[in-house]
């Protein structure tokens, strides 16, 4: 970034504060948004399970149960602020608005649409059976005014919630939720740079907060090791209970010693450390220590969830007496902590981006990322590894059982590995979730299939409800990080073909089309995984009834969703996209 680039953003963002906008409201004196602790419910919020409905469709009930299911503190990263994971990603605004949302989704009729802005009821519209019974917009701000610092501005007078991607949309599913997408992503560099397996390999990583579990099981589901940091102890012991990390490290001694020790054995091992990334990486530098592949999954979007060195019970003192230096202590560790990483790169190990706008926070923070063609020095793992998936409309697609009962996820493994009884990947993938992924919270269930199979699937689930092989219904949905649902220049749209990265029509679209096709809830966000200003995406969820109505409406909903996809990729001219929009007859104007 220039110097003029670097004084316009400073302009902007003095503009862009929320104090001198006219007839603004006044903060609260003491900094802190509103809560009202007095509301939040005497017993624990956990997803009601069972056939016995509270709300008057299924699919008001199911909104309720999947908000619940992201509350429920087996699955939320801090219960009592509703937030569910990266960060500060709510489900509800505050407890008084969650009060709210329940109460008018017990009372919402068959034909009636509650309309929700940033975690706040805000209406109900009188629509139709076949509309959808929720839209939810989290996060969004005039584009000249999408800065972080005016969203925190908003945040603190209870005008607005961090919506992230599937927590204030209902549809998070703990670590399982990314996790297929990181087992691909890692299996795609095992079959670029290893002959097809991590085996005999050492990845470095870091965070173990929120969905961050997903990429040390995905490395040992691709049977390599990884070595995961992560400086609040606990969090590491909790990886390990659920399963996600094998093992904890006394020390980096003792965590090298474990790891290359699996790396001779070729076994598939994960070792978590308590320590500091930025404190780490530099050390395994001066030990001389190179790992195959080094990545990062912690939470560095805002400053303010990013854990700069020190003494931990220090650090986070700090962050509630002083957060600007705080924030200040937390972008020089980040510079740190990339510099370590680029460095390993010189040294010749892999370095991968996964999403969490860590170079970019390096950046304001001095350090030169890029090339000099304005590229980042080590890539995205979308551009990098999973854009051509992307293109066949493929991405993480999830269901969840309603019922609570495991044994309806594990019928309709059994029927997803019936309908596609030729993916060896995905029936892989299948045996190694069954045996490594607990269940947490509501059961469920992630697969990344692509244009053509997510129709068929979902009328296969569908039918499973109809005959009663599942106990209720299924709801089914994706995550925000779609092949058509999201616009994220640090992410997603990285790098594109056509230069269309922050081209934002698509997302809009996508949203637009699912609520003309039938979806059940349907959410638009701005800044999921990235930060408020750098990304806008919308989500989708449809449950599977088991009526006749409710396939029509899959068919249209499941077909509509990935072929945005399609479209978006094809447009920016992916051949292999407009190989697949032939193939499978999506139909785009212009193509021939």
């Amino acid at each position: 970034m220039n110097s003029t680039t670097d004084q316009t953003a400073e302009l902007n963002l003095e503009a862009n504060s929320l104090s001198t906008a006219p007839g603004a409201p006044t903060p609260k004196p003491d900094g802190k948004r509103p809560m009202f602790y007095e509301f939040k419910p005497e017993e624990t919020v956990k997803a009601k399970h069972g056939t016995e409905l509270r709300c008057k469709t299924w699919e008001a009930e199911a909104a309720l149960r999947m908000l619940e299911n992201n509350l429920d503190p087996a699955v939320s990263l801090v219960y009592d602020e509703l937030i569910v994971y990266g960060g500060a990603g709510r489900a509800a605004r505050n407890w008084k608005e969650y009060q709210t949302i329940v109460k008018t989704l017990k009372e919402l009729e068959a034909d009636e649409t509650m309309l929700v802005q940033s975690g706040k009821a805000v209406g109900v519209l009188k629509t139709w059976p076949h509309a959808p019974r929720v839209l939810i917009a989290n996060s969004n701000i005039v584009p000249a005014w999408s800065t972080q610092e005016y969203f925190d501005e908003l945040d603190k007078m209870g005008l607005m919630m961090y919506g992230q991607m599937t927590a204030g949309s209902w549809i998070y599913i703990a670590t399982q939720g990314i996790l297929q997408g990181t087992y691909e992503t890692f299996a795609a560099m095992a079959d670029k740079h290893f002959d097809g397996s991590l085996r005999g390999t050492i990845t470095v990583t870091a965070g173990l907060g929120g969905m961050s579990g997903a990429q040390p099981l995905a490395v040992t589901m691709n049977d390599g090791v990884c070595l995961v940091i992560e400086p609040i102890d606990e969090r590491v012991k909790q990886k390990v209970r659920e399963g996600y990390v094998d093992e904890q490290a006394r020390d980096l001694g003792h965590a090298l010693e474990l790891c290359e020790r699996a790396k001779a054995d070729g076994k598939g091992w994960s070792v978590g450390l308590t320590g500091n990334a930025a404190t780490v990486l530099p050390r395994l530098l001066e030990l001389g220590f190179q790992p195959e592949i080094v990545t990062d999954q912690t939470s560095a979007h805002d400053l303010m969830d990013y854990i700069p060195e020190g003494e931990i019970g220090e650090v986070l003192a700090l962050k509630t007496a002083n957060p600007e230096e705080f924030k200040r202590q937390a972008l020089a560790s980040i510079v740190k902590h990339v510099e370590a990483i680029l460095e390993m790169q010189r040294r010749g190990t892999i370095a991968v981006d996964y999403g969490n706008n860590l170079r970019g926070q390096a950046e304001k923070g001095g350090l030169n990322v890029r090339d000099e063609n304005g590229q980042f020095l080590y890539p995205g793992f979308v551009p990098g590894y999973i854009r051509p998936l992307f293109c066949e409309g493929k991405g993480p697609f999830r269901w969840a059982a309603l019922s609570g009962d495991p044994a309806d996820i594990l019928r309709i493994d059994r029927a997803l590995l019936e309908t596609f009884p030729d993916n060896k990947l995905l029936a892989r993938w299948i045996e190694k979730a069954q045996a490594k992924v607990p269940f947490i919270g509501l059961p469920a269930r992630v697969c990344w299939l692509g244009y053509g199979e997510r129709e068929k699937f979902g009328l296969v689930i569908n039918d499973l409800v109809a005959r009663g092989e599942v106990s209720a219904p299924i709801v089914i949905g994706r995550d925000h990080l779609d092949c058509g649902s999201v616009a994220s220049p640090n992410r997603e749209t990285e790098g594109m073909k056509d230069g269309s990265d922050a081209v934002a029509d698509w997302p809009l679209l996508n949203a637009l089309a699912n609520c003309a096709s039938g979806a059940d809830w349907v959410s638009l966000h701005n800044g999921g995984g990235v930060g408020i200003g750098n990304s806008t995406h919308s989500g989708m969820v449809i449950v599977a009834t088991g009526t006749p109505e409710k396939a029509e409406r899959l068919r249209r909903v499941l077909t509509t969703d990935p072929g945005m996809g399609i479209f978006r990729h094809a447009d920016a001219g992916y051949e292999l996209a407009q190989d697949v929009a032939r193939e499978r007859g999506a139909k785009i104007p212009g193509l021939r």
